[in-house]
């Protein structure tokens, strides 16, 4: 079956699903504003372009990323960070657009965390073989406020595991319009993403774009 067909069918589940405590699925809840988040973000990246970061030791991610809001993340020699402004432009990253922290705000509050103000926001774009290896969002300043991630385009094995690295994993298939919700217990949580399977989706090719919205400072 091909990955743009019947995506929401294959969110089979319940549409809140609890991961862990503080830590939840919310299955389709982004799928309505489809369009509009997808024209969004191609003007996001027409300001502040997709780019393969360099970690601090030296490899190149395999995740495009880019950023909007007051800060976007960074990565390279020197190190993990937040920063005002777009390495790569001088510039400040864009705003983050109303549509996008109406979402975030509205998942956070569905989730159990209310008045949820994120000030960054995250773009991650997966070709077939890219990945995220386990980590925790810990670059953050306040790490009191959740973790906000909508899945757009090609499904993912989603990655989730405890406050230890060497914790057992579990995984969870997400599809185009998902949105996981993680705080409080769960905020230092391990968690990844698999090797992007090769597919087709219908609005976005062979692509995932993934959306962290964050509590950053």
């Amino acid at each position: 079956m091909a990955a743009d067909l019947f995506d929401g069918l294959e969110s089979a589940g319940p549409a809140r699903q609890q991961l862990a405590p503080g830590a939840v699925l919310l299955r389709g809840f982004a799928r309505s504003q489809q369009a509009e988040l997808i024209a969004v973000i191609e003007a996001i990246a027409a300001q502040a372009p997709f780019r393969r970061m360099m970690t601090p030791g030296g490899h190149q991610m395999s995740v495009a990323m880019t950023s909007c809001g007051s800060c976007g993340w960074v990565t390279d020699r020197t190190g993990y960070r937040y920063d005002a402004l777009d390495p790569e432009s001088g510039q400040p990253w864009p705003a983050i657009p109303p549509l996008f922290r109406d979402l975030a705000e509205q998942a956070a509050s569905e989730a159990g965390f209310a008045d949820f103000a994120p000030d960054a926001c995250l773009i991650n774009r997966y070709e077939p073989g890219a990945k995220m290896s386990l980590h925790q969002d810990r670059d953050e300043r306040d790490i009191g406020a959740p973790i906000v991630s909508v899945s757009l385009g090609l499904p993912a094995t989603f990655l989730f595991g405890g406050l230890k690295r060497t914790d057992k994993t579990q995984r969870y298939r997400l599809v185009h319009g998902d949105v996981v919700v993680w705080g409080g217990p769960a905020r230092l949580a391990f968690h990844g993403i698999a090797p992007l399977a090769d597919g087709e989706h219908a609005l976005l090719g062979r692509r995932r774009i993934n959306l962290t919205f964050r509590r950053a400072r």
